[in-house]
C-alpha cells in the first residue's frame, strides 16, 4: 500500500506506465527476469496476469500468451513460488491480473495471504462482483493489506463508480472501451466525453487507463487525462522474440518516445 500511495502521490511524476505481462510466457521461468528488466528500463508499476483457460475478455495476444503458459505448466501455486525473491530484485508496484476462477480454487485467503507474503501490492479480478467482494472478501483483503483494483466502462454509471471509489483503496482501472484487449486507442469525442465524465465526478482515488494503448501517440493521450497507463498486448507481442528480454528497453523508450 504504501508503494502504491509513494507512486501516485508524488506530484512530479508524470506520465506512469504500467507494462501488463503474462506470467510463464514465453517461458515459465520467465516472470521475474521480464519484471526486472522493465524496472530498470523505466516503468513505474507492473501487471502480471496469472493465466485461465478461458480469458473471455482478452484478444487474441493475451489469449495466445494465457495458453503457452499453461502448457509451460504456470499455477498460481507455481506463480508465488517464483514471487518468493520478487522483492529481492525490484521494487516498484506490482499487481497480479486475473480471473476470479483460479482464485476461488485456490482459496481467497490463501490468495491474499500470499501476496501479502511476496510484496506484492493489489489485484485486479475483472470478473470478481463487487458486492461479493465487499460481503465476503473485503476483510481478508484489508487485512493482509492487499488493494483490490475495479474496472469502470463507459457503461458504468456514476453511482456505481462512486462505490468503487468508496471501496477502492490503490487506483481505478479506466477501461477505454469496452471491448476486448488488444483494440487500438482512438480518442474519439465519445470517449473523450467518457473520460472527462470520469474526471468531473471528482474521485478521491487516482485512475488508470489500460486497453488499446501501444504506441508513443496513444501513451501521450492517455496520459494527458488520467494518471497512468497501461499497456498488454503490444508488449506481450514483443516477448515473441527470441532476444525479448534485451528489446525491452528500446520498447520502452520507443513508447514513452
Amino acid at each position: 500500500m504504501n508503494r502504491i500511495k509513494e507512486l501516485f502521490d508524488n506530484d512530479n511524476k508524470a506520465n506512469r506506465l504500467s507494462i501488463y505481462y503474462t506470467a510463464g510466457y514465453p517461458k515459465l521461468d520467465s516472470t521475474l527476469d521480464i519484471a526486472e528488466r522493465l524496472e530498470e528500463s523505466g516503468v513505474d508499476f507492473l501487471e502480471i496476469g496469472f493465466p485461465y483457460s478461458d480469458p473471455l475478455a482478452d484478444g487474441p495476444v493475451i489469449q495466445h500468451a494465457s495458453q503457452v503458459a499453461l502448457k509451460n505448466g504456470m499455477t498460481l501455486d507455481v506463480l508465488f513460488e517464483q514471487l518468493a525473491d520478487l522483492r529481492k530484485r525490484v521494487s516498484i508496484p506490482v499487481f497480479l491480473m486475473g480471473y476470479v476462477n483460479p482464485v476461488i480454487q485456490y482459496g481467497v485467503e490463501r490468495f491474499c495471504k500470499s501476496c501479502a507474503k511476496v510484496g506484492v501490492d493489489g489485484v485486479i479480478i475483472p470478473d470478481l462482483p463487487m458486492y461479493e467482494y465487499e460481503e465476503l472478501y473485503k476483510g481478508v483483503f484489508v487485512n493482509n493489506g492487499v488493494s483490490n483494483v475495479f474496472l469502470v466502462t463507459p457503461q458504468t454509471t456514476d453511482e456505481r463508480i462512486r462505490k468503487i471509489d468508496d471501496l477502492s483503496t490503490g487506483f481505478i482501472y479506466l477501461l477505454s472501451s469496452s471491448s476486448t484487449t488488444g483494440k487500438n486507442l482512438d480518442i474519439s469525442d465519445e470517449r473523450l466525453a467518457y473520460f472527462n465524465r470520469i474526471k468531473g465526478l471528482g474521485l478521491k482515488n487516482p485512475f488508470v487507463i489500460g486497453f488499446g494503448i501501444s504506441n508513443n501517440e496513444s501513451f501521450q493521450q492517455a496520459s494527458e487525462i488520467a494518471d497512468g497507463a497501461i499497456v498488454g498486448s503490444a508488449f506481450v507481442k514483443q516477448l515473441d522474440s527470441d532476444s525479448y528480454l534485451e528489446e525491452i528497453p528500446s520498447f520502452i523508450k520507443e513508447l514513452r518516445g
